[in-house]
């Protein structure tokens, strides 16, 4: 199985490093000197690390038969991916592969079907389990343990106890609004705030 571990960013200096945005929690078994990457596109690889270090707080990359500043821009944007065993785990077990996490099934604390994982998004402060609903729609969910307790990889089942409005705009709470003193709209107005 496949799993892309980075994306190549920019050039670093004049000696073919890059710096990379690093997409997996294991950098120093995926990132290694040594580590033979596919990449996506297909052409610009595969890759070989070469060497490997930290820099202000950046994982910066040389990669084998880079040796320049122009070689190490044209990688820019390229996906990293390293081929991983299906039935690898992390080793934290409150750690999951995007793989374990699709197509499991979504239920509420008190067992309401939710959907199903189509989906994994990634972003920068906190990664989105992306739920088809039994009518076509998407819901995300923000993967925290205060939001998703439970996944039961056994069977096949991911249990979220979402807070007011995360699955139905109507039992959403209006915060910061202008109005009554709870924050509501001023009575017989019709509208939230001004």
């Amino acid at each position: 199985m496949q799993l892309v571990v980075a994306r190549i960013g920019r050039a670093h200096g004049i000696k073919g490093e890059v710096t990379v945005e690093v997409r997996t929690d294991e950098p120093e078994l995926r990132l290694a000197p040594g580590a033979v990457l596919d990449t996506e596109p297909a052409s610009a690889g595969p890759l070989t690390i070469e060497t490997g270090r930290v820099h202000s707080g950046r994982l910066l990359l040389r990669f084998a038969g880079v040796r320049d500043r122009s070689g190490a821009e044209a990688l820019r944007n390229t996906l990293l991916i390293a081929e991983v065993d299906p039935e690898e785990v992390p080793e934290d077990p409150d750690e999951y592969y995007d793989h374990q996490l699709m197509d499991l099934d979504v239920v509420t604390t008190d067992g309401t079907a939710v959907g199903r994982i189509t989906e994994i998004s990634h972003l920068p402060y906190q990664d989105l389990l992306v739920v088809e609903r039994p009518d076509g729609s998407e819901v995300l969910i923000p993967f925290v343990s205060e939001i998703v307790p439970e996944v039961d990889l056994g069977e096949q089942r991911a249990v979220i106890d979402p807070p007011p409005g995360l699955l139905d705009e109507a039992g959403a709470e209006i915060a910061g609004g202008r109005g009554t003193a709870d924050g509501g709209p001023e009575a017989g107005d019709g509208k939230a705030g001004a």
